[in-house]
């Protein structure tokens, strides 16, 4: 996993000197390096927290280099990597692989060109079809020309579940709040950034619900779940506030509620004020947050599988069965373990984090632990306090987003690789809990 950090390191500081040039400013707007290593942080760890906005203070030039770090984010500093060793016929390596399978979660030993280039052509393909739709409706606001563009720009944003955007006054997506189309195909791209290339190979191949595996029938079951609660409360809490879905139609209600229940658990997107949110809702979508997306997906946070694990090994302790099982398949106590481990070792980072912002920063404490969440999320939603963050805070935030990015579950591959077995088997002793 080593590499894997030196990797992402690496990118971010190429990222950080493109972003220093003088080109990739507009000409008004100063030098900052904490800035450009910000951005550069939260554009290949897919998170979209700024502290300039990207469509005033970067250039066209600055705007690209932004654009390909997310691209090269979302496929993988590692994926990408084994890419340039299959085009050059180098032999790759029996630990690349298995870094490669334990980043992606996909096929066997055999797959790893296949899926690398599978990868890259899926990708690449729904962000040309979600640039085309796009356009359709930038092409009113920017003319046929200028609309390109901003269109390829939200559509890899989106995909990779960026949450970057080039409107003014950090607005992200609120000016189009009663957008239904343009917010239709951007949650579209999200989805399917955010449950895998693997998942939507396999629902392409198998076109069946029965023939799909357990993974992707988990995965869909899980993400359905949430995307149902986080419309719903969404919607119950927010209906009658005036700073968000209080003034619109019942429509726009039920359109916005359920993008923001898309956007919450991956991009950071927002179609109405997070600010404007009230405390439920700021709770709901923090836990969201922290859940994420797919393994192997461009999605951060615990991931929905862990989630899941850990929701159905409480469900088999409570009715006394000895293991968790879904769709005809068990899950053994190495997997729970480990799920357990992942959870306790983000929000450990969550709490490390927040006391960190409590004590330099002169916040509100839910603002402070939103953007927490937000940042080792990679989801990008904030309550607009990023720019206002110390330089102790900001450096506390990109820390956050790079160890978000690498992935609690590669985290826990990393540490599992120093484990040693007894040679000898200790007598177990129950302790009391509850």
């Amino acid at each position: 996993m080593t590499g894997v950090v030196l990797g992402f390191a690496a990118l971010v500081l190429v990222g950080t000197i493109l972003l220093s040039l003088p080109m990739a400013r507009v000409p008004s707007q100063p030098l900052s390096l904490l800035n450009s290593l910000f951005t550069a942080t939260s554009a290949v760890c897919l998170v979209g927290l700024v502290v300039v906005n990207t469509g005033t203070y970067w250039s066209t030039f600055g705007q690209i280099v932004i654009l390909g770090l997310v691209q090269l984010g979302g496929i993988g500093i590692m994926t990408a990597t084994m890419l340039i060793l299959v085009i050059l016929r180098r032999s790759v390596s029996l630990q690349d692989r298995f870094e490669l399978y334990e980043l992606s979660k996909a096929g066997g030993l055999r797959s790893v060109t296949g899926l690398i280039w599978l990868t890259v052509l899926v990708t690449v393909g729904a962000e040309l079809l979600g640039t085309l739709a796009l356009w359709f409706r930038f092409r009113q606001v920017y003319g046929d020309e200028d609309g390109w563009w901003p269109a390829a720009f939200h559509s890899v944003s989106a995909f990779n579940n960026a949450g970057f955007d080039l409107f003014e006054s950090f607005s992200s997506l609120t000016p189009f709040s009663r957008d239904p189309v343009l917010l239709a195909v951007v949650s579209l791209l999200i989805i399917a950034g955010g449950i895998s290339v693997l998942v939507l190979i396999d629902l392409a191949m198998k076109r069946s619900w029965r023939l799909l595996t357990p993974n992707s029938k988990m995965l869909l079951t899980a993400s359905g779940f949430l995307l149902a609660i986080g419309f719903g409360g969404i919607m119950l809490f927010e209906f009658n506030n005036p700073n968000t879905l209080g003034n619109m139609t019942m429509a726009d209600k039920a359109t916005n509620s359920l993008f923001q229940s898309v956007t919450a658990r991956t991009a950071g997107f927002n179609s109405i004020s997070v600010s404007g949110m009230n405390d439920a809702t700021l709770f709901l979508t923090m836990a969201l947050m922290y859940i994420g997306g797919a393994t192997g997906s461009t999605a951060g946070g615990i991931k929905v599988g862990t989630f899941a694990v850990l929701v159905l090994a409480a469900w088999a302790s409570i009715h006394g069965y000895q293991h968790a099982s879904a769709f005809g398949r068990r899950f053994s106590h190495r997997l729970v373990y480990r799920a357990l481990t992942v959870a306790v070792l983000s929000g450990g980072v969550i709490f490390i984090g927040t006391l960190i912002l409590t004590l330099t920063e002169d916040l509100a404490f839910r603002h402070l632990l939103f953007e927490v969440v937000s940042a080792f999320g990679t989801v990008g939603l904030t309550t607009g306090i990023t720019p206002d963050l110390s330089i102790v805070g900001k450096g506390t935030i990109i820390v956050i987003m790079f160890i978000g990015r690498l992935g609690p579950l590669s985290l826990a591959y990393a540490l599992a690789q120093r484990a040693r077995q007894r040679r000898y088997a200790l007598p177990e002793k129950d302790v009391a809990i509850g």
